[in-house]
């Protein structure tokens, strides 16, 4: 049809239409007026947040919410309604209505709104700031009539207050989601101490408090050591006759970072990395996940050893198993077969048992029973039809009535770990008794002859399996079969470590040959491009990398042949002194040199620079010999570039973590500069950047040897203590320094990998460095505060690393060519 002859009045009704849906999709404003309101996909938007309808997960119920614009993903910081959704969010709407902001739903009906007692006035608007704080004006007021900031949800932005207001008493708190599609105030919640203390509390159901901040010094929360890292965030706590409070801001405001009551139970502190498009998280306490209070919910227990953490008791299952699915516990477990005892319907049931469950951490606030044996207290539960379980420890009987919360799986050895004796119904224990005398010969005898025949069968097989290599993908790699890697590995019995790409097993061939096999995960790549990155691995070699002898593909099974490093990990013998024989100096100065030179070949000498993002002692593999091999580098880009599992894995490494993955620039390979100075400290002091001392006193090591260095100090004095001094003077002098250059705050100070070569192979001087700016607070103030806490989950041997790639910065400022110059 030719537009340009059709009647003009059919163009006015077409323009018309057209303005209609444009103006339905966007308010274009920042503000809500009596005579704009806001409903529909209709927003409203500030310099840097969105308000407007937003649902959660594949939920019908929609919600007012607030999100940020320049974050790809849908990231909720506010939410109004977060008891009340909606079901139909055009017929619903939020407008002024008598001097109030006002959500009404689909029936009309009044369901969320400012609550102020005011008189209608035609002039009160709701304006969006670009903080993302939504403010109630008019009325002639010059100050806001109600604003979000003072009404959080689960997000605390830079600006807000989080405190008590002395004189109505209420508080001002964090409040998590139910779950991850429900905003409705879930069991968890930050707020200021009411009894009018500098300190906060996380509550689990408003109740039991089980973390604290510590109080207020003047500069930091005494038991929250990482707000001393305030290059990025300028803490403050303000108290006066009428309120006291916490807020916070940002040095950069181009940084995106918030705070986060999180559905299990810790407080985050979250920074937007632009580079990556991936939320990294600062810091987050409580700094282990089994320490927050019923984490796993009723009769659930946590496993810092395991994934997941959470795990049903025998006898139980998750009571709602979409959550558990969602890596959301704290609904607990419900049992699978009621209880005998209270139950009228089972009348010819038997009677309820109970079933050990071993190296548990008790629950609280039990009941002690003075009893004269374990018989004895067994009994007392069992006719108490509330008790639920019971425990006898050191002649001492403790029953424990309803639900059973906030149980842990300890590991062997730990003292602290009790036999549990939890009741279930009968049915769910096997009898030792019943049917004993007829079965058991006959088990016996079958057990006896399938062994035998599986016997003879396995030596046979044996005998005449080799593994099929199959047709090789670049030089020497070999593509296994999935049942000869399974073979290899006796079914992937013996696990050697694991992390964010996946699990590692030991593994044997018929020819004798040990290998480690990593079985990845969520590998989102096509079988071709698979292939092809592998054989992009497999050519980096390089004697201080560990090797990639081949690989597996078969649908959606991938994994990774390497070779098996017999003498570990570097943190074996650094940090478990009971366990192995003590590095001496001239064998760590050698791990320190090798690995410099692995990493020079990744960055330095490969087609395209390697950046391997997670070096840690973990990460570097001892060969018989002790020659030092870095490993798993590559994975990044083979998992398909998923940047959010490699931050996710950064979680407990970020004693090693370059201050740019924060502040959200680029990434290059000086990040790898800084990680490699944290873990030369390591070598140098045996122990952990902030572990405990031998006086007892907790200092972050780099504070010690950067202070050491700039005065001139006794370096001996920095040494393993278990190395009696027995060590080179200038090498260990040598290696200080190249530290303390590795982890300056700008990353054009930190040397290449290349140069700290030249520097350990005695080619180049170095001069002493300038102590970094964020170990200088510590030095000025004489204090040593922990400066990053690692998580208590342990890496194995064979842990993960997290890799990427990208383009080489081979450009050096002055001041690192003006520190480092050529020996005559």
């Amino acid at each position: 049809m030719d537009f340009n002859n059709t009647s003009p009045w059919f163009k006015l009704c077409v323009l018309f239409m057209f303005f209609s849906l444009k103006f339905h999709l966007s308010l274009a404003a920042d503000r809500i007026t009596a005579t704009q309101p806001l409903s529909g996909d209709q927003t409203i938007a500030s310099a840097n947040f969105k308000l407007g309808f937003f649902n959660p997960g594949n939920t019908s119920n929609y919600y007012i919410g607030m999100w940020y614009t320049r974050v790809i993903q849908q990231t909720i910081v506010w939410v109004a309604n977060r008891e009340t959704p909606v079901s139909d969010r055009f017929s619903s709407e939020l407008r002024i209505s008598d001097g109030n902001l006002v959500l009404f739903n689909e029936s009309k009906a009044p369901i969320w709104s400012t609550n102020l007692n005011s008189t209608a006035s035609p002039s009160v608007e709701a304006v969006l700031g670009d903080d993302g704080n939504l403010i109630l004006n008019g009325s002639g007021s010059s100050l806001p009539l109600w604003q979000s900031f003072e009404h959080p949800a689960d997000t605390w932005l830079p600006g807000a207050k989080v405190g008590l207001n002395k004189i109505t008493g209420e508080n001002t708190r964090l409040i998590s989601w139910k779950n991850k599609t429900d905003p409705a105030p879930g069991l968890f919640s930050l707020e200021l101490d009411p009894n009018g203390t500098s300190e906060y509390y996380i509550l689990w159901n408003m109740s039991k408090n089980f973390w604290t901040s510590g109080t207020w010094n003047g500069q930091i929360f005494s038991l929250v050591p990482e707000m001393r890292l305030n290059y990025i965030y300028n803490f403050s706590y303000f108290t006066n006759a009428s309120e006291n409070y916490f807020t916070y801001s940002l040095y950069n405001n181009s940084i995106i970072s918030r705070f986060v009551m999180d559905v299990g139970g810790q407080i985050q502190q979250m920074s937007w990395l632009e580079p990556a498009n991936q939320w990294n998280l600062f810091w987050n306490q409580p700094r282990v996940q089994c320490e927050v209070y019923a984490y796993c919910g009723a009769f659930g227990s946590c496993n810092l050893k395991g994934q997941p953490f959470c795990n049903c008791l025998t006898g139980f299952d998750p009571k709602w198993a979409d959550e558990w699915n969602s890596e959301v516990y704290s609904g607990g477990c419900a049992r699978k077969t009621k209880l005998q005892c209270g139950n009228s319907s089972l009348v010819n049931g038997k009677r309820d048992k109970f079933l050990p469950s071993f190296r548990m951490s008790l629950p609280e606030n039990p009941q002690t029973l003075d009893v004269g044996s374990a018989q004895e207290c067994e009994s007392n539960c069992l006719s108490n039809c509330s008790c639920t379980a019971y425990a006898y420890d050191n002649s001492q009987c403790s029953i424990w009535i309803g639900d059973l919360l906030d149980l842990q799986q300890l590991t062997d050895g730990d003292p602290n770990g009790k036999t549990l004796y939890v009741r279930l119904a009968a049915s769910e224990i096997p009898s030792s008794k019943s049917n004993k005398g007829v079965v058991i010969g006959a088990v016996v005898g079958s057990v006896v002859v399938v062994l035998l025949i599986g016997l003879i069968l396995f030596a046979i097989l044996r005998r005449k399996r080799t593994i099929k290599p199959g047709k090789a993908v670049e030089g020497s790699l070999v593509a296994y079969g999935y049942r000869d890697l399974q073979n290899a590995t006796k079914n992937f019995s013996e696990k050697l470590g694991g992390g964010g790409f996946g699990s590692v097993f030991k593994g044997i061939l018929p020819d004798s040959g040990v290998i480690a096999v990593k079985k990845l995960e969520s590998i989102s790549q096509g079988e071709k491009q698979f292939r092809t990155e592998v054989s992009t691995i497999g050519t980096i070699q390089h004697v201080n990398l560990v090797r990639l002898r081949g690989f597996c593909s078969e649908g959606t099974k991938k994994l990774l042949v390497y070779d098996y490093m017999p003498n570990g990990s570097l943190d074996f013998h650094l940090f478990h002194e009971k366990n192995s024989k003590v590095l001496d100096w001239n064998t760590r100065y050698n791990v320190a040199l090798g690995t410099a030179r692995g990493l020079t070949y990744l960055h330095e000498k490969c087609r395209d620079c390697i950046i391997h993002c997670d070096i840690k002692p973990e990460n570097i593999l001892l060969d018989a010999e002790f020659c030092p091999k870095v490993a798993d580098f590559g994975l990044a880009k083979l998992i398909g570039r998923d940047f959010s599992r490699v931050l996710t894995t950064m979680r407990g490494t970020r004693g090693y973590l370059a201050p740019e993955w924060i502040s959200g620039v680029a990434i290059t390979a000086k990040a790898d500069v800084y990680s490699y100075g944290m873990m030369l400290f390591e070598l140098v002091s045996g122990r952990r950047n902030s572990e405990q001392s031998e006086n007892g006193t907790v200092k972050f090591f780099p504070t010690w040897v950067a202070r050491q260095i700039a005065e001139g100090g006794d370096v001996l004095s920095l040494l393993d203590p278990r190395l009696e001094g027995n060590a080179d003077l200038d090498e260990l002098n040598r290696v200080c320094k190249i530290a303390c250059w590795c982890i300056q705050d700008d990353e054009a100070q930190r040397p290449s990998m290349g140069q700290v070569v030249q520097i350990l192979e005695g080619v180049l001087n170095v001069n002493v460095p300038p102590i970094p700016r964020t170990l200088q607070v510590f030095v000025d103030e004489e204090e040593h505060i922990v400066f990053f806490t690692e998580s208590s989950t342990s890496q194995s041997s064979q842990a993960q690393s997290n890799t990427s790639t990208a383009s080489s910065s081979q450009s050096q400022t002055k001041s690192i060519t003006s520190s480092i110059s050529s020996q005559s």
